[in-house]
């Protein structure tokens, strides 16, 4: 070999070695640098017309098994999505509480039950009175603050949701730039593992927020699509928006999220193709989790309010109230009463004593005053309360007004109190004559608790003409399947209406099956195929009659409708204000009783013995949520409620739990490979360093050999 030949060798040994120094140094570095994969220098023997002349560096390779990084980013967003639920559900339960925390409102409506129970074993001590009732609106205050909870972390959702969308803009962004560094240093044949780097560091974080897939070009860029293909990184990055409401209102109508192309066209709706990390369980918490979780409080606030104003309607006070105003029911008085049964109103004095009584029945559509004949009256809503204030003339009044229906007794020294009948119990809806009308609620509500109307499919539905009702159709996945507007017809029934909802081309007949019940109370099945799909209200800007209740409000159609009953009971002012108005007594009437009798006494608890009982009575309770139909007590749907949101909660804890595992496990596996080994690395060192000895040694042996032929000549 010439002594060229010998420096050429020794010269590319050198500058290899030096290479691999660097890229192990560098390596050693970073060892503690977050998404850092390890480098080395490739190298290639060097050869000149088949003869060897060296090394030759061909450059610095990043280290990555993109198989591996793959995976790994599928688990970040599986953790994500995992974590960000169980972190939400366990701030929901812990604001819940559990059965024996004694400030949770499960312990609250306990605590009610056993203040009423005391109350009823002496009616006259006010002290018991006023505990009861207290304690029974501490009950629904914790309803409202819950229910005001899941607003506000809808409201946290939503903002995230915007939050997130902004930082995976910016990811987007640089990750574009990024593409076009790595593109041109790697076509000039330059070390582009530094930005390769933060290719890696920035494509991790975007999976914590959504599920992307990356697919890494000859080139050096990387192109990003969600996992089923919507592309998000090309030649342009894409831009995802999304307007943020600013509410946690049940009534607010979220936007979707959407991805533009900088150069036009017609954006992409993505809520749908987010399919895990932390904006996936954003959108699930703010459009499923926490409003099925709004739905069944709501369901128990309501059931145990309609199940207090049952025993109440039933019971009296000693003395009896002079007024007893109802609440709106959403009637007309031109509205068919559909009362059946019979129920009996009674005036009685201050001290207990009978002054009137009307006694109705609705069967034979009559009512007598005193135990007289009989006097027919009309089957309308207006008819039953004419019937009420002529069959009172002298010492009551009843009137009918926007829905509302009040009885009052003339002299303040005279009350009024109603009882069902043993046999044939007055019945609209499921209620009886008072509790319908709410007319002595110990419990009150400016909007309808129960949605058991009442109304027939041939009613009027008293709806105006220009007012309609607005509904969106949603796939399992998120996408719109369609939009609806059912308009009201002025002069058309109830049957109308659901013949509309129901029309499978203008209506959601295709979706579902709306049907009214012999209560009055309208719902719909999911048809086959469709079970999974989500209907929504989306507008309603109809006012029934004089009433001027809202279609939504008075069959229960949409969330705000269900779910804001939560925030909408307390204890009657009244009751609050007079503990003595608190109904534990009850009307002792029977055929032979005559005015003059003693009704009422200050004693007397049955009414007290009734309240109790609503605790343990079998009751209906709607849908809500994940909670499908079901009778079952108010204590023991209590501890279903307590039992489905810790369920919830430990099940998303468990699975975050396991998804973190699968990310710690590919976290590892990815290391193995990726990862630097510190004694990998000071090997590395030691044999670079050995090599350049070497080298050097040659050069030096080349250098005196030289010195060695010029001294010669």
């Amino acid at each position: 070999m010439s002594l060229s030949g010998i420096l050429g060798n020794a010269l590319s040994g050198l500058q290899a070695s030096q290479a691999g120094l660097r890229a192990s140094s560098n390596n050693v570095a970073n060892v503690n640098t977050p998404g850092y994969a390890r480098t080395i220098a490739s190298f290639e023997a060097r050869n000149v017309g088949g003869v060897a002349m060296g090394v030759q560096v061909n450059g610095i390779v990043r280290i990555v098994d993109r198989h591996l990084q793959l995976t790994s980013l599928r688990s970040i967003s599986e953790a994500s999505v995992t974590a960000t639920q169980a972190n939400a559900l366990d701030r929901l339960q812990s604001q819940f509480g559990n059965l024996d925390d004694s400030g949770s409102i499960f312990a609250r409506l306990n605590s009610a039950f056993a203040g009423l129970s005391q109350a009823s074993v002496d009616p006259t001590l006010s002290v018991s009175r006023l505990s009861a009732t207290a304690d029974l609106d501490s009950f629904f205050t914790e309803s409202e603050r819950l229910s005001g909870e899941i607003r506000a972390q809808r409201m946290e959702a939503d903002a995230k949701i915007n939050a997130t969308l902004q930082r995976s803009n910016e990811i987007l962004r640089e990750l574009y730039e990024l593409n076009a560094n790595v593109q041109s240093v790697s076509a000039g044949g330059g070390d582009s593992s530094g930005a390769e780097n933060r290719v890696s560091e920035l494509l991790d974080e975007l999976s914590e927020y959504m599920d992307v897939r990356a697919d890494f070009q000859g080139d050096g860029r990387v192109v990003l699509r969600t996992t089923d293909g919507v592309l998000l990184l090309d030649n342009y990055p894409a831009n995802l928006t999304y307007k943020v409401s600013g509410s946690g209102s049940y009534g607010v109508e979220y936007g979707k999220i959407y991805a533009e192309s900088p150069n036009g066209g017609n954006p992409q709706e993505l809520d749908s193709h987010i399919q895990s990390g932390e904006l996936r369980a954003l959108i699930d918490l703010r459009d499923r989790t926490l409003p099925d979780v709004a739905e069944e409080l709501a369901e128990m606030a309501a059931g145990a309010a309609d199940a207090l104003n049952a025993a109440h309607n039933d019971a009296a006070a000693y003395p009896a109230p002079q007024t007893l105003t109802g609440r709106n029911t959403g009637l007309d008085a031109a509205d068919a009463h559909n009362f059946t049964g019979a129920t009996t109103l009674a005036v009685a004095d201050n001290t207990g004593q009978l002054v009137r009584r009307v006694d109705v029945d609705f069967d034979a559509g009559t009512y007598s005053v005193d135990g007289g004949g009989a006097v027919a009256f009309g089957a309308t809503v207006g008819d039953l309360a004419t019937a009420l204030n002529t069959a009172l003339a002298g010492v009551g009044t009843a009137s009918f007004t926007n829905g509302t229906l009040s009885v009052a007794a003339d002299s303040a020294n005279n009350g009024v109190a109603f009882l069902q009948d043993e046999t044939t119990p007055s019945d609209r809806g499921g209620r009886g004559l008072s509790h319908f009308f709410g007319l002595n609620d110990l419990v009150r509500s400016d909007v309808p608790g129960f949605f058991e109307t009442g109304l027939s499919g041939t009613d009027l539905h008293q709806f105006s003409t220009g007012t309609s009702l607005n509904f969106r159709m949603d796939t399992t996945d998120g996408k719109t399947a369609g939009s609806y507007t059912i308009p009201m017809v002025t002069g058309e029934t109830v049957d109308d209406i659901v013949t509309a909802l129901n029309d499978p081309a203008t209506g959601m007949g295709r979706y579902v099956t709306f049907s009214l019940d012999g209560n009055g109370k309208l719902s719909y099945t999911a048809n086959a195929g469709y079970e999974g799909y989500e209907l929504s209200l989306t507008g309603d800007d109809t006012a029934r009659g004089t009433s001027g209740v809202a279609f939504s409000k008075l069959f229960g159609v949409g969330l705000e409708a269900k779910a804001a009953r939560a925030e909408a009971f307390s204890v009657d002012k009244a009751i609050r204000a007079d503990s003595s108005r608190l109904a534990l007594g009850k009307l002792d009437i029977d055929a032979a009783t005559v005015v003059g009798d003693y009704v009422l006494a200050a004693g007397d608890n049955r009414g007290g013995a009734g309240l109790q009982a609503a605790l343990s009575a079998p009751r209906t309770f709607n849908a809500a949520g994940s909670l499908s139909t079901s009778t079952a007590s108010l204590g023991d749907y209590t501890a279903r409620i307590a039992g489905t949101i810790g369920s919830r909660a430990a099940r998303a804890e468990s699975e975050a739990a396991s998804a973190a595992t699968l990310q710690a496990t590919a976290a590892q596996k990815r290391s193995d490979v990726e990862g630097v080994s510190l004694d990998e690395e000071l090997a590395a060192m030691t044999l670079y360093q050995q090599s350049y000895n070497a080298a050097a040694r040659m050069l030096q042996a080349a250098k005196e050999m030289t010195d060695t032929l010029m001294g010669i000549v």
